[in-house]
């Protein structure tokens, strides 16, 4: 199995979502999810341009480049660049090569990611160092930095990869335990359900099974705790609570 970023964004949001897309499941649809789709690519190529415009005609801007001209010293900007090194895949939504100083030091390589929303998440941060680790391995050198271009205000947030890199491969042990799997882990409703394109099979099977999931105002750490006593539906808490 190849562990790719389409696996690796799904996990951190939901290990359900991560399992059934290495499973190819097809999807009810969401509405909902096709339109945050829908805005975060419109967002990217708007973005994509703004970006190729920053930089001077004569810089070279390369699109989808082999892995051979990563270390072509003639680009600045190279767009969706896909890579894969050991049983991993991303695509990179960009990366930015700064040129050496001259002073002994190699070009600097970082990645970039575009995302609409105005407010971040730990887990934007963590998919950036997942296409980061991958960049790293392809170049056989450290890539220190990454950068979030998003929101309205078009904002730049600079992500140290160092601070991730730890989690990022945790992560990825994870992931591989999580897709060798032959069954699919225990469900759990949460907030992105609302932008899963398996909302609809998973509330399903949450509503069959009673899931104490369903109880949006029960936290993970009390849901956890009712799971070690053997209390798995809404019925049985019930029951316990008379």
């Amino acid at each position: 199995m190849i562990i790719t970023s389409h696996f690796f964004d799904a996990y951190l949001k939901c290990p359900t979502k991560c399992w059934l897309r290495s499973r190819a499941e097809l999807s009810a649809g969401n509405g909902y999810a096709d339109s945050v789709c829908a805005e975060n690519e419109a967002y990217r190529a708007e973005e994509f341009a703004r970006l190729l415009a920053s930089f001077p005609e004569n810089d070279r801007a390369i699109a989808s480049p082999s892995l051979q001209n990563l270390s072509d010293a003639s680009w600045r900007i190279a767009i969706d660049v896909r890579l894969r090194v050991h049983d991993m895949e991303a695509r990179l939504q960009a990366i930015e090569r700064i040129p050496s100083d001259g002073r002994g030091t190699p070009a600097q390589f970082v990645p970039y990611r575009f995302e609409f929303a105005n407010k971040l998440s730990k887990y934007d941060k963590l998919s950036l160092a997942f296409d980061a680790f991958l960049l790293s391995e392809v170049l056989g050198r450290k890539v220190g930095l990454g950068k979030i271009m998003h929101g309205d205000r078009r904002t730049t947030l600079k992500v140290q990869m160092s601070l991730l890199a730890g989690e990022v491969r945790r992560r990825i042990k994870e992931i591989v335990v999580l897709v060798s799997d032959a069954s699919p882990p225990d469900l759990v409703l949460n907030r992105h359900c609302s932008e899963c394109e398996f909302q609809a099979r998973c509330r399903r099977q949450a509503m069959e099974k009673d899931d104490l999931s369903l109880l949006s105002g029960m936290s993970e750490k009390e849901r956890k705790k009712l799971h070690g006593k053997g209390i798995r539906s809404q019925i049985s808490t019930r029951r316990t609570m008379r």
